[in-house]
């Protein structure tokens, strides 16, 4: 289950200068080599950790993925393996460059070699992740491949700086905005910024995410309706709401709010956890943040064993001041002194 030393690529979307979530798990299974694109793309490229080859293209706002995957075919047309994490943009970007390049896709795999097959013909093989990465299935490619990398599937660093010995330059892609069908893309007549409260988990810089702790002593209604509150909350600190699995499989939040293994993974600037235990399906699904925060009354539970902060307090009863102090809900607790458990 490794990568060749040769013979793979990671393309990365970057914007305003902010990596995706898989970027760095995408550059180690390419073995430091990377093409990064988009809004500040130097930067972004100088800020990944295990680079030895980047190479960069400013690109404009916005994804034009038609046009963008025509004029990375020819960077790519001798790279036997084109490796993109799935993130939203990669996700967009990859079945396009294997369209443009007239290679088959492979999405989601948690590894990729090229090699050689038995008769002696190069070939690509990766095992791709299904049902919730429940089961691997081993793939064999004929010829070249792209494929997408499931994000959480390897370590790798969160990207506060390259290393000081890899090669950075320029990259001309001047068809990038003007090239491909110009049909195939919609026509960007303004970016807007996303809404916290329900944009992709992945995307956000801030997290703060809710557990059983947060809810200890209310009924269903009672938290549905915190958790309803941790979503203004964390919107009013600038950051989007997630929930452990406890919560979601309870129905006192949406699915798309579940970080853990079989749920979202993120990596954030800033997580904020709230009542979390900190159990591995769920801090498997976290990346590595800058900064982690724990509020728990457990003060030996993993989550504040892993956390730059730990607050020893009622969870459910932090959040509420916050919400007042933010001035986003006069919600309150009955009961302040319970809460915070696993």
């Amino acid at each position: 289950m490794s990568t060749s030393t040769v013979g793979t690529l990671a393309i990365v979307v970057a914007r305003d200068g902010r990596l995706p979530v898989g970027a760095t798990e995408a550059v180690a299974e390419a073995r430091g080599r990377v093409v990064v694109v988009g809004t500040g793309a130097e930067a972004a490229a100088r800020s990944l950790p295990g680079v030895t080859h980047a190479r960069w293209a400013e690109t404009g706002p916005g994804l034009r993925p038609a046009a963008l995957a025509g004029a990375l075919a020819p960077v790519v047309a001798d790279v036997p393996v084109v490796i993109l994490p799935a993130s939203p943009d990669g996700r967009d970007l990859a079945p396009r460059l294997a369209a443009a390049t007239g290679r088959p896709l492979v999405a989601r795999v948690l590894d990729t070699t090229a090699d050689t097959a038995d008769d002696g013909t190069p070939c690509v093989r990766a095992h791709a992740s299904r049902i919730d990465d429940r089961i691997l299935v081993p793939v064999e490619v004929a010829g070249r491949a792209v494929v997408t990398l499931a994000v959480g599937g390897r370590p790798g660093g969160h990207g506060d700086g390259g290393s000081p010995d890899a090669v950075v330059e320029p990259l001309a892609l001047g068809a990038a905005t003007a090239g491909g069908d110009p049909g195939s893309d919609p026509e960007l007549v303004e970016l807007l910024a996303p809404d916290l409260r329900t944009m992709d988990l992945a995307d956000a810089t801030r997290v703060l995410a809710g557990g059983a702790g947060l809810v200890t002593g209310l009924d269903d209604a009672g938290a549905t309706e915190a958790f309803g509150l941790l979503t203004r909350v964390a919107a009013g600190l600038g950051g989007s709401a997630g929930a452990t699995r406890v919560a979601t499989d309870a129905g006192w939040t949406g699915y798309e709010r579940q970080i853990g293994t079989t749920g979202v993974t993120v990596d954030p600037d800033l997580y904020v956890a709230l009542g979390v235990s900190g159990a591995a399906q769920h801090t498997g699904g976290i990346g590595t943040p800058r900064h982690i925060v724990s509020v728990n009354t457990d003060p030996s539970c993993p989550m504040t064993a892993m956390a730059d902060l730990g607050l020893v307090t009622d969870a459910g009863a932090l959040l509420a001041e916050l919400a007042r102090r933010l001035g986003v809900d006069d919600w309150g607790r009955a009961d302040s002194t319970t809460g915070g458990g696993p």
